[in-house]
């Protein structure tokens, strides 16, 4: 899918100049949220497969962002807006279609944007936003809680694009996450420019046990801090 109309520059541009606001962008992309102000950098976002950019991650994720400096650009993909018209889950479709369509807000946005856009995402979102860059390149890329390999299937690894990395990539993953603990990640050979930071005792959605005396918010703020650092390092 690639999308010939452009969006509303004047609207696009108020919303990143204010850091608030909602931009419709082209009919077959939908609406974009913008948070934040671009102190460090800008992160086009996108989400994972079963939950959209309100999701209480991600809406704790662009807030502590926002409190960061990097300023996010949320997207929804069509099949989750279609699920949400329709009241019901939807499985996604295959994954080189999503990549077009992230393909498609990124043209649409970038010749209106001055600082270099990173891509990024939750879980299924990151993986299609790291097949994008591996594709056409990026200016860097944030992947939260990768999906490595499907939950206890670890034979099924999901890396056979990451020998074509080329720009900074940051995965923030909980020691946890059944899609890829700290034991089985630092046994794979990731490309020199993925650079991993764990979050203690975090799961998938950066969940702690109670045990540990940490909590969920804690750790998205401490990865936030994270992806900052991060983008204003191979800014």
């Amino acid at each position: 899918m690639r999308i010939n109309e452009s969006i509303d520059a004047v609207e696009l541009r108020r919303a990143l100049e204010q850091g608030a606001g909602s931009v419709e962008g082209p009919e077959e992309l939908g609406p974009l949220q913008v948070q934040g102000e671009c102190r460090t950098g800008r992160l086009l976002l996108t989400h994972g497969a079963g939950a959209g950019q309100d999701s209480d991650f991600l809406v704790e994720l662009r807030r502590a962002l926002a409190n960061a400096g990097v300023q996010t650009l949320a997207i929804e993909f069509a099949y989750l807006r279609r699920m949400r018209c329709e009241g019901r889950r939807r499985p996604p479709p295959r994954v080189e279609k999503l990549v077009e369509e992230l393909a498609s807000w990124r043209d649409a946005l970038s010749p209106h944007l001055e600082a270099p856009l990173w891509l990024g995402g939750k879980s299924m979102g990151g993986r299609v936003a790291s097949m994008l860059a591996a594709r056409d390149g990026a200016a860097g890329l944030v992947l939260c809680g990768y999906p490595f390999h499907p939950p206890r299937r670890p034979e099924r690894q999901r890396l056979d694009h990451w020998p074509e990395l080329r720009c900074p990539t940051l995965v923030v993953q909980g020691e946890r996450d059944p899609f890829g603990t700290r034991d089985e990640v630092e046994g794979y050979d990731l490309p020199d420019v993925a650079e991993v930071r764990w979050l203690k005792d975090g799961d998938h959605d950066w969940r702690p046990r109670r045990a540990s005396g940490l909590t969920r918010i804690e750790l998205i703020h401490e990865g936030a801090r994270g992806i900052a650092e991060f983008m204003a390092r191979h800014a």
